[in-house]
């Protein structure tokens, strides 16, 4: 069993800066965690910490049912990929990915074996008499992954392993990563800043914020419903829409006054608030530029605003809207367009707005906590 526990983790580095805070994560054997926050956070600290390249200030780690605060990384049975790749430049690819297994005294046949099945995995067979310099970013960083396989971990460790490549690499890594964890049933945890990457792949998210964990689901979970407004910003693209709001109350049911409208809420929206026992206040109004569709007419639950931007992106155009002092991201189906506007809308055209009542998301502006809870 390749279960990992992080019990109360901290990182303090000089006796005054705390990189890591109160860290508690139990991740599950073969499930694939990832780890997402801004530069900075502490995720790439807690990977470390993890794999033993820092010593841990507070707190216990176990893998499996073994405490390993003071085991030595060799001795830890875990893999890592590193963001730069890390191979010996004077090394084939062979030599670099059967390096850790000869260091081992593995026999000789059973390396060979070991490093063309992962050849074969990786689609690298090909380039195994190679040196890295004669490899684009994408084989080596296979190689890098490939070296890591060989030594069959417990725990393969990823820390941003696809940051030096370029967009369509990216893309193409993130499905070679998806299609590698179906094939070899080890624990993963992956560190990067990439919330495209985070939603992707990661079975659970963890999100961090200067050294504390924000929020930890699913993906579909983070998106759904965020914890507070970090998450809320940080998960999606183009990011959430933010508005100063006011919760007003009418009859049974809630709504919410903003930039010149009255939004509706959705009916189990009002329900939960009323559970809650929230009474009429100044909220944060969050929606998604896909969640805002474009109104026929004025009335009073539609916005209107002015296009300062319109990019055409295909199959959608993304509209910056000044609305009274706002700039508004709107995220709309070019099918959605009126004829006039398939070849983008003009800057200044006039446009009316309106939110899905069951997709608004209302925090406190206090403690930016998710009113609805979680």
């Amino acid at each position: 069993m390749a279960t990992v526990t992080l019990k109360n983790i901290k990182k303090i580095y000089d006796n005054k800066v705390t990189a890591v805070h109160d860290f508690n994560l139990e991740i599950a054997d073969k499930e694939f965690i990832v780890l997402v926050g801004p530069s900075g956070c502490g995720k790439s600290t807690t990977l470390r910490m993890v794999a033993g390249l820092e010593d841990i200030s507070e707190g216990d780690l176990f893998i499996g049912d073994k405490r390993m605060n003071d085991v030595e990384p060799k001795d830890r049975d875990i893999a890592m990929v590193f963001q730069n790749y890390a191979l010996y430049p004077h090394m084939t690819v062979y030599e670099n990915m059967a390096f850790a297994l000869k260091l081992r005294k593995t026999p000789k046949d059973e390396i060979d074996r070991k490093v063309r099945e992962a050849a074969e995995i990786l689609d690298i067979t090909q380039y195994l008499d190679r040196k890295p310099k004669a490899l684009s970013g994408g084989q080596r960083q296979r190689v890098a992954i490939g070296r890591a396989i060989v030594r069959d971990p417990q725990v393969f460790l990823m820390d941003e392993p696809l940051s030096n490549l370029d967009a369509k690499l990216r893309n193409q890594m993130r499905a070679e990563i998806i299609k590698l964890r179906q094939r070899i049933n080890t624990t993963f945890i992956y560190v990067t800043h990439d919330q495209t990457e985070a939603m992707t792949l990661g079975d659970r998210i963890v999100i961090m914020k200067d050294g504390f964990i924000m929020q930890i689901g699913t993906p579909q979970e983070v998106f759904d419903h965020p914890a507070n407004v970090f998450v809320a910003g940080f998960i999606g693209s183009p990011q959430m829409n933010f508005f100063d709001a006011k919760l007003e109350k009418a009859g049974d049911t809630y709504q919410a006054a903003v930039a010149g409208a009255v939004m509706p809420l959705a009916e189990e929206t009002c329900k939960a608030l009323a559970a809650r026992g929230i009474s009429p206040m100044d909220v944060t109004l969050g929606v998604r530029p896909e969640h805002i569709t474009f109104a026929k007419d004025t009335g009073s639950h539609t916005i209107t605003g002015k296009v300062d931007v319109s990019e055409m992106m295909g199959s959608e155009v993304h509209l910056h809207v000044t609305a009274g002092e706002k700039d508004v991201v709107l995220r709309i189906p070019t099918t959605d367009l009126p004829a006039e506007y398939r070849g983008g809308i003009p800057y200044g055209s006039e446009v009316h707005f309106t939110f899905r009542p069951e997709l608004i998301h209302l925090f406190d502006p206090q403690t930016e906590l998710n009113l609805l809870g979680l």
